[in-house]
């Protein structure tokens, strides 16, 4: 038997990905940083994207000197923290250090540092978290009965509930999402019986069909149910999103969107001819910045990127023979594959508009450090996975 050399195992393939994402980043920054509302001026978001992204790699470098098993030592401690903050977020304690934007108090925020958001890191504390209790799971029930895998599914939701809830009230749907999709994917490989899925997918459509019932007969009551516990948002984004021009307040960006990405035709206006004014450009709509300035070919280039990405994750995630591992990748390829679809979507009306961004091009301190931190991980999963001859 003849294994492959650990210390050769490095995937500079997904290194190279990465590499072109920070730079397209970094350049799509540059050209959407002049037509920025007048409260950004004097911030070099280039250079700042740039330091993020510096501090990541040099956090990837940290990951990969130890053996990523590691992490099921300290997963119920990274929750722990995890949870507090979402805590902390809830409360509004301490008021000093709590960022509010946009009726979302999801921040802190750090004299010197800026702002830091509890529910990005969130996203891979969960997965670890999850990663560990299937593993451990299924090393103490060898054989799978409905009882067990109920079991299973029982503590997945016991750990997954409380942070969705936390992010939800912030309120964050598009966060809400990300987690919902991360668990979605791990409890699809988690061997839980296909019977048991099969029956969660029949409840999970079932309860959709009653909201939607419920809300066409009477949809006074569904508002003010809305309106009550805190998730009137959501009804105005739903109804922006099927009726931009009737909803001018919650279908403006997308209209903007459309009209940016449709006016960029097939190769672009060109470099920094932005003539369509949209908010938060840098962030959730840097996806239409790079389709008007460079068109349908320059929009395909980035996709094209995205899915040499998760097509790498699969083939890392398959290849490794540890459970561990396996689940991580899993839950790491729900995380980005959701959002790079979400964001995309949204910009040309396939979805509703979320505050989510592209991973890895949009501008942001805590989404970059997370992004980063999960191809860490998953580069740290196949440095020390091993191929034998005979697998």
């Amino acid at each position: 038997m003849s294994s492959k050399n650990a210390n050769t195992n490095i995937d500079y393939s997904l290194i190279f990905i990465i590499l072109l994402l920070g730079i397209v980043s970094c350049f799509a920054i540059y050209t959407v940083q002049p037509f920025l509302p007048s409260i950004y001026a004097g911030q070099n978001f280039v250079l700042k994207q740039i330091a993020w992204y510096v501090i990541g790699s040099m956090l990837i470098v940290v990951i990969m000197l130890f053996d990523y098993d590691r992490f099921r030592q300290v997963s119920w401690f990274l929750y722990g923290i995890g949870m507090i903050s979402l805590i902390m977020l809830y409360l509004n304690f301490p008021a000093t250090i709590i960022h509010e934007a946009n009726g979302a108090r999801s921040w802190f925020i750090f004299p010197g540092i800026g702002t830091i958001q509890p529910a990005e890191f969130m996203k891979v504390i969960l997965i670890i978290v999850l990663a560990h209790v299937m593993v451990a799971h299924n090393e103490k029930y060898k054989d799978h009965t409905n009882k067990t895998d109920l079991w299973l599914l029982l503590k997945i939701m016991l750990l997954s509930l409380p942070p969705m809830g936390l992010i939800a009230v912030q309120p964050d749907l598009g966060g809400f999402l990300v987690l919902a999709a991360i668990i979605t994917c791990m409890i699809l490989i988690s061997g839980i019986r296909w019977r048991i899925l099969f029956l969660i997918i029949a409840l999970v459509g079932l309860v959709s069909l009653i909201i939607v019932l419920l809300y066409l007969g009477y949809p006074d009551a569904t508002r003010a149910f809305l309106y009550d516990v805190g998730f009137k948002h959501v009804e105005s984004r739903f109804y922006g999103w099927l009726y931009p021009e009737a909803y001018g307040d919650s279908g403006y960006q997308l209209i903007r969107a459309m009209l940016a990405i449709g006016s960029g035709q097939l190769s672009g206006k060109g470099l920094r001819d932005l003539e369509v004014y949209i908010p938060e450009r840098h962030t959730d709509m840097i996806f239409s910045a790079i389709a008007e300035q460079f068109g349908f070919i320059g929009a395909s280039f980035v996709i094209t990127l995205f899915f040499l990405l998760i097509y790498r994750l699969i083939h890392i995630g398959l290849q490794s023979n540890d459970a561990f591992g396996s689940y991580l990748v899993a839950g790491i390829i729900g995380m980005f594959t959701f959002q790079i679809f979400q964001n995309i979507g949204m910009s040309v009306q396939l979805l509703p508009i979320t505050g989510l961004p592209l991973p890895f091009i949009s501008y942001g301190g805590s989404s970059t450090l997370t992004y980063l931190l999960a191809i860490g991980i998953v580069l740290n999963i196949h440095y020390r996975t091993k191929e034998y001859m005979f697998d």
